[in-house]
């Protein structure tokens, strides 16, 4: 009896098993993906966004729509995406935010395990930028006049625990100045403020500043990269600057929820490694300066959780809060 009780819940696993390996093996075939970005549109993680959605429509067949869902420096997008369906059709796209917040806030998730970390898609410089009118040209220039009046200058971010706000800590950390964080809820209102002189500076994904920079909107200090920009090779580099170590890269990449199936996984994967191996879509990304990396899941998760490592000894040296 014991033996053909069993057989009819072995028979429906069987059953379960090969009709979620079939649901795999369709997808993206039975609706579009909707690729969240947890930050507003107009910003540097939106554009690369964009462009690489339109390579994976591409090679897909399948429709992705963009969903912005800006707040929390990404974690109000990420909790979004973690309460998701593990089906592959709701994706985040997220910045460098998402190995920073885990050491800064309480999160409604736990970023190790509530997400697959399915590809690192680029890296970018962040770019030091002022107003157009701002009385210093360079870095130095910045550094002087900040030193000589402690207490007046401000920088910008896109939200507690961006990659902004570390880098312009981590350059306090390294000169001895200071400066006011001013938070945003993304990109696009921050280089507004900036432009208008309401804010002093901004480290400033390339992506979303690089257009206003060559136009003349905004003036561009140093490049927080280790070597400079061939957009901008006439922008020195933080540490030419004479500021050591200081080797900052925003990156982008996609995550899923957990739980969904490894051969979903697998397939967004190679979709994105084949998107940034497009022709148009590389031009397009190099024109914000944004580097196509296309790493695999398991380089991606190693280099997530380094991030994370680096960036949380930073938060808890400067004692920097959510605030």
């Amino acid at each position: 009896m014991r033996f053909t009780f069993r057989q009819p819940l072995i028979a429906l696993a069987s059953i379960a098993l090969v009709h979620g390996l079939a649901h795999a093996a369709d997808y993206p075939k039975d609706q579009p993906i909707t690729l969240v970005v947890p930050f507003s549109a107009g910003g540097g993680a939106d554009n690369a966004a964009r462009i690489i959605a339109q390579g994976i429509s591409e090679v897909s067949g399948q429709s992705v729509v963009i969903d912005n869902r800006a707040g929390a420096s990404g974690s109000i997008g990420a909790t979004f995406v973690a309460r998701a369906k593990p089906n592959g059709y709701t994706v985040l796209y997220d910045a460098s935010s998402f190995a920073i917040n885990p050491t800064l806030r309480k999160l409604p998730y736990d970023a190790a395990k509530d997400f697959i970390p399915v590809s690192q898609a680029v890296s970018v410089p962040n770019i030091l930028v002022a107003s157009p009118q701002a009385p210093y040209n360079n870095l130095s220039e910045f550094i002087k006049a900040a030193k000589a009046n402690p207490t007046k200058y401000s920088y910008a971010s896109y939200g507690p625990g961006s990659l902004a706000q570390m880098a312009a800590e981590l350059l306090k950390k390294s000169t001895g100045i200071q400066a006011v964080h001013v938070p945003y809820k993304g990109g696009a209102p921050a280089l507004v403020d900036v432009m208008g002189g309401q804010v002093d500076v901004y480290f400033a994904n390339a992506a979303s500043s690089i257009t206003y920079v060559t136009s003349g909107k905004l003036k561009a200090l140093a490049v927080s990269s280790a070597k400079r920009m061939p957009e901008l090779p006439d922008v020195p580099t933080v540490e030419e600057s004479g500021v050591k170590p200081f080797a900052v890269e925003e990156w982008n990449g996609f995550f899923l929820p957990a739980g969904t199936p490894p051969e979903v996984v697998k397939q967004l994967q190679d979709y994105v490694q084949k998107a940034l191996a497009l022709p148009d879509v590389r031009t397009k990304l190099a024109k914000l300066g944004l580097n196509p990396v296309g790493s695999n899941s398991a380089d991606f998760g190693k280099f997530v959780a380094a991030e994370q490592k680096r960036w949380g000894e930073l938060v808890k040296s400067n004692g920097i809060t959510a605030n």
